[in-house]
């Protein structure tokens, strides 16, 4: 079994074709498609957060939202720039977010990729302190939240307050401890997998990573997975670790589908620069009539690894759309290759 889930970017433009023309469209239908996902048996509904463009930014309302109006699917990001975050503010929106829910938060959060801007986080008020990087300042940024998720007090309690305090260090609230157990770190690397596990969040891998060996995609993104695994075993932790890792794949099972996808068909892992010219590999997308596509995946190491599959999903071609694209893979290919 392997949970399956999708992720969305929330794309939205004024274009003839879109069906998110503007914010509200995306928002509005993100919590539709949720709603009827979780109708369809998909595991999780998981949205990107990027900053000073088209696409969804401000997850928690949304991840809010959705709890209020599903039962059992996973909500979650994959993920929230961490050089953005008030680590303390989080908590409180992020706790409201899983309560909310009842617990069902899955919260990826990473360093964050390529911007629209230059600095965009110093808009929000945030910078490094001396000596360190943006990177730095993202990883001290996520080691804060979970300190402060833990639920022990910190904030000296005023002597004349509004209301009583309880006795000793007050904390924040509303806070939901459960929640530490459900971070997952958004790794692009080796080394940042590794660290990812010793400081017990779970594990995201998306279609880019650096380029550390010059194999195919998914031997690499496999060989990082292993290396979290025993990382984790190293560190001493407790429970299982789990690991998402996210793919573009659509069953061709109609002409809307290859007139969309068929294209797809011929892709393969592109090389290029991220950043500070890093060198970085880009996974291929799978798309092809469900027999090949089975025959192509079971070939794919890393989502052999992984326990969670996020599907990527075109949202702007509207809710039908999309439920079609995860029923498809849900009929076609999941029962074949074991993930049902």
């Amino acid at each position: 079994m392997k949970k399956i889930g999708f992720l969305s970017f929330g794309h939205w433009a004024d274009h003839p074709q879109y069906s998110t023309k503007t914010a509200a469209d995306t928002l509005l239908q993100s919590i539709d498609l949720a709603v009827a996902a979780e109708e369809i048996g998909i595991d999780g509904a998981y949205f990107r957060v990027h900053h000073f463009a088209k696409q969804l930014a401000s997850p928690f309302p949304l991840l809010a939202a959705i709890g209020a109006k599903t039962k059992t699917i996973e909500i979650g990001t994959g993920v929230i720039d961490m050089r953005y975050e008030n680590p303390l503010y989080m908590v409180e929106d992020a706790s409201a977010a899983d309560l909310i829910s009842g617990g069902r938060l899955q919260l990826g959060v990473s360093r964050g990729a390529p911007e629209q801007v230059i600095d965009g986080w110093r808009y929000f008020g945030y910078e490094p302190k001396d000596g360190e990087t943006d990177a730095d300042m993202a990883r001290r940024n996520i080691l804060e939240f979970l300190e402060k998720l833990k639920g022990d007090g910190f904030a000296k309690p005023n002597p004349n307050p509004m209301f009583p305090n309880p006795p000793g260090l007050i904390v924040l609230e509303p806070i939901s401890v459960g929640l530490a157990d459900d971070i997952w770190w958004g790794a692009g690397s080796n080394a940042t997998a590794i660290w990812a596990a010793q400081h017990k969040m779970h594990l995201q891998s998306s279609t880019l990573k650096d380029d550390e060996n010059g194999k195919p995609f998914h031997v690499q993104q496999a060989e990082q997975i292993r290396l979290y695994k025993q990382a984790w075993k190293d560190a001493g932790n407790t429970g299982e670790p789990r690991v998402s890792v996210s793919r573009s794949i659509f069953a061709l099972v109609n002409d809307q589908d290859r007139m969309y996808f068929g294209y797809e068909a011929s892709r393969t892992d592109q090389i290029g620069l991220i950043g500070d010219n890093t060198r970085t590999i880009f996974g291929r997308s799978y798309a092809a009539e469900p027999e090949q596509l089975v025959k192509e995946l079971e070939q794919d190491e890393a989502i052999q690894e992984a326990d969670t599959l996020l599907l990527t999903i075109p949202n702007t071609l509207g809710v039908d759309y999309n439920v079609h694209v995860l029923s498809s893979i849900l009929k076609y290919v999941a029962p074949e290759l074991g993930w049902r």
